[in-house]
């Protein structure tokens, strides 16, 4: 575990992490071609649009609460800020917090700017953002047009900084700087890491951060049976918070695709330690997790307690929770970590997975260790699954559902999830990743999905009156069909795509 901060941009993912975008085959083969070092990217002679590194690192920066983020972009690229809002607002209303609007900018560059540099629009937008919003940072995330023409976000920043008394942070998370977006998580971490945080002053043995995007506050709760305070970052931090993160006890994210670049760097740089276990979700998961947690922080015996209790107080209704849910069958398409914590937990319930479809595959974490590995752990608790990467590429994900035809349709992202609904599948959409968190996420995941069984009309009705764009030409081909480069495959060329079985034409 090396990360090297004094580097201005974070390394990619591609190079940091060996993460791909394209394979078909199973998850016990991605995870063996994984630790052997034999996988490889497997490139699409076709592909449509996905989300941007620019678009995760907005994500993340935006509802820090007292900061401002100016987007060195194009108007376009502020596509996203109302949905940026959006979250920022929703969560402050899950916390408890003062409601206000995320502080967003954009430089605005045009054709003039592109041909003779953006520099002066860019300064403009940065004293803007002191002016309007008072922030304690600013931070300037960088675009495509940005990165093209050249223009020294990191001079300027030095400059703009000794100007205006406040510290002015470039963010290096041009879209075409790396295939998988979760490399703008990494992008917005390192700023955080290498300009922030600061050397703790006096350690507090009871506090966690929790690395996690917007989901209810359910970690006081559950810390607070072990004595512990959550310190949730990076949404809705403060950024006083930030620059104390080093005084935290241990760090625990909820998903390492997201928290792997900044639980790894505060445990390098500044010794917090960083829980290194597979998410808590399932049985399994969330044993080992408090496991480690409490091990870390000293704090063995009231874990084994909590596990205990918790196990208990769930175990009537979860054994009917199965009885109802046993052998309907479901699909899952999500983030990588979040995607394989989904599929432990919808086994825990003794659903049929027929298979699952992440964004991307990170062969390994920035911590490097085992333990960690959500996949393996997947593999080696609940067996193995047909299993697909699709970069949130439609064509393949409609293809998949029109062949497999579950009971449920299970995904991550909105943009997604309306191809459940188009094809008469009940679908539910994750909008709280803390939903399914712990022994209460089984229970809260059981109830959820059998509501969503009971009443398919909605759905069947919707695919009565709705045309695909998919034809029968692209229907009737394997899934992956575009994959390149699938003779790596340990399976053979065609054997991965094959794993789908085929269903009826729509």
């Amino acid at each position: 575990m090396t990360l090297n901060l004094d580097n201005a941009e974070v390394e990619i993912r591609e190079s940091r992490l060996g993460s791909i975008t394209g394979y078909c085959g199973t998850a016990g083969d991605l995870c063996r071609q994984s630790k052997s070092g034999n996988l490889g990217e497997q490139e699409r002679s076709f592909s449509q649009c996905t989300s941007c590194s620019s678009v995760t690192a907005i994500c993340q920066l935006s509802m820090i609460q007292d900061a401002a983020v100016v987007n060195h972009a194009p108007l376009g690229c502020a596509g996203d800020f109302c949905e940026f809002n959006f979250c920022n607002r929703s969560g402050q209303v899950k916390r408890g917090l003062r409601l206000k609007n995320a502080n967003l900018i954009s430089s605005n560059l045009r054709e003039e700017e592109v041909i003779y540099g953006g520099a002066a629009k860019l300064e403009e937008a940065v004293r803007e953002a002191k002016e309007r919003f008072h922030p304690k940072v600013i931070f300037i995330t960088a675009s495509c047009a940005s990165g093209i023409i050249g223009d020294d976000l990191q001079g300027l920043s030095e400059q703009l900084s000794e100007v205006l008394g406040l510290p002015v942070i470039p963010v290096f998370c041009e879209g075409f700087r790396s295939k998988v977006w979760a490399t703008g998580f990494d992008a917005a971490f390192h700023a955080i890491l290498s300009r922030v945080v600061k050397p703790a002053r006096q350690k507090q043995p009871d506090l966690i951060n929790v690395i996690n995007f917007w989901g209810e506050d359910i970690f006081s709760d559950l810390f607070g049976k072990i004595g512990l305070k959550a310190n949730y970052v990076v949404p809705f931090s403060t950024v006083d918070q930030l620059e104390r993160l080093s005084e935290a006890a241990a760090t625990v994210q909820v998903c390492s695709t997201l928290g792997t670049y900044l639980a790894a760097g505060l445990e390098q740089q500044f010794g917090v330690p960083e829980v290194k276990a597979p998410p808590p979700y399932g049985i399994s998961g969330t044993d080992a997790w408090l496991r480690e947690l409490g091990r870390i922080v000293g704090r063995v015996p009231q874990v084994e307690q909590l596990i205990a209790d918790s196990r208990a107080s769930i175990a009537p209704e979860l054994d009917e929770l199965r009885q109802t849910l046993k052998g309907r069958t479901v699909f899952i398409s999500a983030g990588a970590v979040h995607g394989h914590s989904i599929i432990c937990l919808l086994k825990e319930l003794r659903l049929h997975v027929l298979g699952g479809c992440v964004w991307h595959h990170d062969q390994w974490f920035d911590n490097k260790d085992a333990r960690a590995d959500s996949l393996d752990h997947l593999i080696s608790q609940y067996g193995d699954v047909d299993f697909g990467i699709c970069n949130k590429q439609n064509f393949e994900l409609v293809n998949l559902l029109n062949r497999l035809r579950p009971d449920l349709f299970i995904v991550r992202h909105h943009g997604m999830a309306v191809w459940g609904g188009k094809l008469g599948i009940p679908t539910f959409l994750i909008g709280d990743e803390h939903f399914g968190l712990g022994y209460q996420g089984l229970l809260n995941y059981g109830r959820k999905i059998a509501d969503t069984l009971s009443n398919p009309a909605l759905v069947k009705n919707l695919a009565e009156h709705t045309k695909l764009p998919y034809t029968n030409w692209w229907l009737n081909q394997e899934p992956y069909s575009f994959l390149r480069n699938r003779d790596t495959l340990s399976k053979g060329e065609h054997a991965s795509a094959s794993n789908f079985p085929k269903g009826g034409e729509q």
